[in-house]
C-alpha cells in the first residue's frame, strides 16, 4: 500500500512539473509589427513588386549579368556562407537523433593486486588460493533520456532555426553581392562618361588656348589671358589620369568581388544609353516579412530564444534516465566467452532532481527570457529600418529624376553659352573670360549630369535590395 502511494506521489508530482513547465516555458510568437498600408512615396499600393523578379530578370545588360553570375559563384564569402548552410544542416540532422538512445561497447580486460593484509587480499588468498583478481568484461550500455519537459524538443526547433538562419544569411550575402557589383558597374559606366567629357573639354580648352595665344602674338590680349587659359587647360588635363585612377581601381575592386586577380572589365554600354524604367512597383509593407532575408532572419532569431527558454527551464525540473547494459563477464579468461554463464544484465532507471546549484539554473533562465525580449525589440527595429530603406529609395528615384532633368537642360544652355562665348570671342565682340568661364561651366554641369544619372541607377538597385531582391 505504501509503495502504490509513494508511486501515485511521485506521478502526481511529475505531472504538477509538467504543467508549471509548459506554463512558464511557452513561447513568445513572432509581433506583428505597425506597418503603413502603402510605402511613403509609393505610387501605388499594388501587391506585385520589382523583388520577386529573379536579378536575371531585373538586370538586363548582358556584361553585369556575366559580372552578377561570376561573382556569387566564386565570391570567397559566398562560398564559405554556402558552407556555413552546410555545418548548420549537419547539426540539425544530429539534432533529428536526441530522442535516440546512446550505445556504447566496452571491453575490458583488469587484474589487481590487493596487499597481502588488506582485506580484499585475505579474502583473495582464503576462498580464491590467488594473490590477484582478473576481470574481463564485454558489454554493450545503452542510455535514454525521456523527453519529459520538452527539453529535447526545444533542441530540435533551436538547431531548425539556426539552419534557417544560415539559409537567410546566404540569401542576405548574395542580395549584398547582387547590389554590389551592380553598383561597382554603374560606376565604372559613370567613369568612362566622364573620362570622354574630360577628353572632350581638353580638346575644346586646346582649341581656345590656340586662339588666345594667336590674339596674344598679335597684341591683341596680355599674357595673363594666356596664363588662365592654360590654367584652364591643366584643371580638364589634370581629371583625365584621377579618373584612370579610379576607374582601376574600380575595376580591381569589381575583379576581387568575384574572387579573381585585378584585371580591366570589358563594358559595351554607355552611360546615358542605360535604360531607365518609371514602373518600379514597390509592393505593400507586409511583404517585407517574407521577402526581405534580414528580417526573415531576425524572426527565426526569436524561434532560437525561445527553444533556449524552454531547454533552460527543462534543466529545473527532473530528468528521467534510462539505463540499460548487457554482455559476458568472467574472472578468468578461459571463461570469458562461455555463454550462457558469462552472460549478465542490468537495467535501471533514475530520476535527478536540481536541488541547490547557486541559483545558476534560476539565472540561466531569467537571463534567457531577457534575451528573448531582445530578440523581439531586434526584430521590430528590423522591420522599421526595412521599412525605412524603402521609403529612401522611392524618394531618391522620384526626386534624382527631377534633378538628373533640371541637369541635363543646364548642361544644354551651358553648351549653348560655350558655342556663343566662342563665335563672339573670334569676332572680338566677347572676351576671353567669358569664354573660360563658359567651358568651366560646362565641363562642371556635365560631370554633375553624369554623377546624376549613376545616382539614378544605384536608388533603382537599392529600392530591389530593400524589398528583398537579388536573392532569387
Amino acid at each position: 500500500m505504501k509503495a502504490q502511494i509513494n508511486k501515485y506521489f511521485l506521478i502526481g508530482l511529475l505531472s504538477a512539473g509538467l504543467l508549471e513547465a509548459c506554463k512558464v516555458s511557452k513561447d513568445t510568437p513572432a509581433p506583428q509589427p505597425e506597418l503603413p498600408v502603402a510605402f511613403r512615396n509609393s505610387a501605388t499600393a499594388d501587391s506585385t513588386t520589382i523583388a520577386d523578379l529573379p536579378w536575371e530578370n531585373f538586370f538586363t545588360d548582358a556584361t553585369l549579368k556575366a559580372l552578377i553570375d561570376n561573382a556569387i559563384k566564386k565570391n570567397y564569402d559566398m562560398q564559405a556562407a554556402i558552407l556555413s548552410v552546410e555545418a548548420a544542416k549537419l547539426q540539425m540532422k544530429q539534432a533529428k537523433l536526441l530522442n535516440l538512445p546512446s550505445a556504447k561497447l566496452n571491453v575490458v580486460a583488469s587484474t589487481s593486486r590487493p596487499s597481502d593484509n588488506s582485506l580484499n587480499g585475505i579474502s583473495l588468498s582464503q576462498f580464491l588460493g590467488t594473490q590477484h583478481l582478473e576481470d574481463y568484461s564485454a558489454n554493450i550500455q545503452f542510455a535514454w533520456e525521456a523527453d519529459i519537459w520538452g527539453k529535447i524538443k526545444n533542441q530540435k526547433k533551436e538547431a531548425l532555426a539556426a539552419f534557417l538562419q544560415t539559409e537567410e544569411s546566404r540569401k542576405l550575402l548574395q542580395t549584398d553581392i547582387v547590389a554590389t557589383v551592380s553598383k561597382a558597374f554603374y560606376n565604372l559606366l559613370m567613369l568612362d562618361e566622364q573620362l570622354a567629357v574630360a577628353q572632350n573639354n581638353l580638346k575644346l580648352n586646346d582649341s581656345t588656348l590656340r586662339i588666345i595665344r594667336l590674339q596674344y602674338d598679335a597684341g591683341q590680349v596680355t599674357l595673363v589671358a594666356v596664363q588662365q587659359a592654360e590654367a584652364q587647360q591643366l584643371t580638364a588635363a589634370q581629371l583625365i589620369p584621377q579618373i584612370e585612377q579610379d576607374m582601376t581601381v574600380q575595376e580591381n575592386a569589381l575583379r576581387i568581388l568575384s574572387g579573381e586577380l585585378p584585371a580591366a572589365i570589358e563594358r559595351h554600354t554607355k552611360l546615358n544609353e542605360y535604360p531607365l524604367t518609371d514602373k518600379l512597383s514597390a509592393g505593400i509593407p507586409s511583404d517585407l516579412l517574407s521577402r526581405r532575408p534580414d528580417v526573415k532572419r531576425s524572426e527565426l532569431a526569436l524561434n532560437i530564444a525561445n527553444a533556449r527558454v524552454g531547454v533552460a527551464k527543462a534543466n529545473m525540473y527532473p530528468s528521467l534516465v534510462i539505463t540499460a547494459s548487457g554482455g559476458l563477464n568472467a574472472v578468468k579468461f578461459s571463461d570469458w566467452f562461455q555463454v550462457p554463464t558469462s552472460l549478465f544484465g542490468l537495467a535501471a532507471g533514475a530520476i535527478a532532481q536540481p536541488l541547490f546549484d547557486r541559483k545558476n539554473l534560476k539565472t540561466q533562465f531569467e537571463v534567457a527570457k531577457i534575451e528573448r525580449e531582445q530578440s523581439v525589440l531586434r526584430f521590430r527595429q528590423n522591420v522599421l529600418e526595412a521599412t525605412g530603406e524603402v521609403a529612401d529609395a522611392l524618394v531618391k528615384i522620384e526626386k534624382l529624376k527631377s534633378q538628373y532633368d533640371i541637369a541635363s537642360t543646364k548642361v544644354q544652355t551651358l553648351q549653348q553659352a560655350v558655342s556663343n562665348a566662342s563665335q563672339l570671342f573670334e569676332s572680338g565682340r566677347a572676351s576671353y573670360l567669358e569664354v573660360i568661364i563658359a567651358q568651366s561651366n560646362v565641363l562642371q554641369s556635365e560631370l554633375e549630369v553624369s554623377n546624376l544619372r549613376r545616382d539614378q541607377l544605384y536608388a533603382v538597385v537599392d529600392l530591389y535590395r530593400s524589398l528583398g531582391g537579388g536573392w532569387r
